[in-house]
C-alpha cells in the first residue's frame, strides 16, 4: 500500500514524526497527499515548523531511581515560560528524565556524537562484519546498517519511549509540540548512577601504591 520511501517523503514534507506519517498513510490508503491533510487536522505536520523557533525558556527538573540508585537532571526548554508552568509540560519533562534512567542514552541526538566516536564505532563494526566472514564488498552497507542501531541506543530523541517502544523519543517530542503550540527543545541532561566508575578509580589507586613501594 505504501513504502518506507513514502514514509520518508511525507516525513520530509511534514516533519512529523515517523510513526505518525506510517499512521497517516496507512488511514489514507497510500495517498500522499490526503496522508498530509490528515496530519495537518492533527496538528503534527505544524509541529514541524514551530520547531524551528527559539525556546528559551522551561525547566530543570530532577529524577532519582531505584531508592536512590540512579539520578538525571534534565534541562527542557521552551519558548514562554507561561507553557513551562504547564502541568502537560512538566509530565513530559519527567517522561524525558525517566527514559534518560532508564535506557542510559550519551547524547541528546546523533549530530551531538563526536566525529570521532563514529569513526571508532565504524571500525568496530567493519572489524565484526569482517570476523563473520561476511563479503568486503557489502560490509560498508552492512556497517551503515548497524551504525543506525548505534544511534538509536546511544541517542535519546531516535531511542524507543519506554512507554510506548513504537514510538520515538522523537516522535513523542513532535507530539507534545503539536499539542501544546510551542516549541521544545530537549537542551542537555546529566545522569549519575551509584557506584559508576568507581572500580576504575580503585584499580589506578592501586597501582599508584605498587609503583610507589617498588
Amino acid at each position: 500500500m505504501f513504502t518506507a520511501k513514502d514514509v520518508k517523503e511525507l516525513r520530509e514534507r511534514t516533519g512529523a514524526g515517523m510513526m505518525d506519517c506510517k499512521k497517516a498513510l496507512s488511514e489514507a490508503n497510500g495517498d500522499m497527499e490526503k496522508a498530509i491533510e490528515i496530519l495537518r487536522e492533527k496538528g503534527l505536520a505544524a509541529a514541524a515548523k514551530k520547531a524551528g523557533r527559539i525556546a528559551a525558556e522551561g525547566i530543570v527538573d530532577a529524577y532519582i531511581h531505584g531508592n536512590g540508585r540512579i539520578g538525571v537532571l534534565v534541562e527542557v526548554n521552551t519558548e514562554t515560560d507561561f507553557v513551562a508552568r504547564n502541568e502537560e509540560f512538566r509530565a513530559f519533562v519527567r517522561d524525558i528524565a525517566m527514559q534518560i534512567a532508564a535506557a542510559n542514552p550519551q547524547y541528546v541526538r546523533r549530530e551531538e556524537v563526536p566525529a570521532e566516536v563514529v569513526e571508532k564505532e565504524k571500525e568496530i563494526l567493519r572489524a565484526q562484519a569482517l570476523n563473520e566472514g561476511k563479503p568486503e564488498k557489502i560490509v560498508e552497507k552492512i556497517v551503515e546498517g548497524r551504525l543506525e542501531k548505534f544511534y538509536k541506543d546511544v541517542c535519546l530523541l531516535e531511542q524507543p519511549f519506554i512507554k510506548d517502544p513504537d514510538r520515538t523519543v522523537q516522535d513523542l517530542l513532535t507530539e507534545k509540540i503539536a499539542i501544546i503550540g510551542e516549541n521544545i527543545n530537549i537542551r542537555r541532561f546529566a545522569r549519575f548512577e551509584k557506584g559508576e566508575g568507581l572500580q576504575k578509580r580503585e584499580d589506578n589507586f592501586v597501582d599508584e601504591i605498587a609503583k610507589m613501594l617498588n
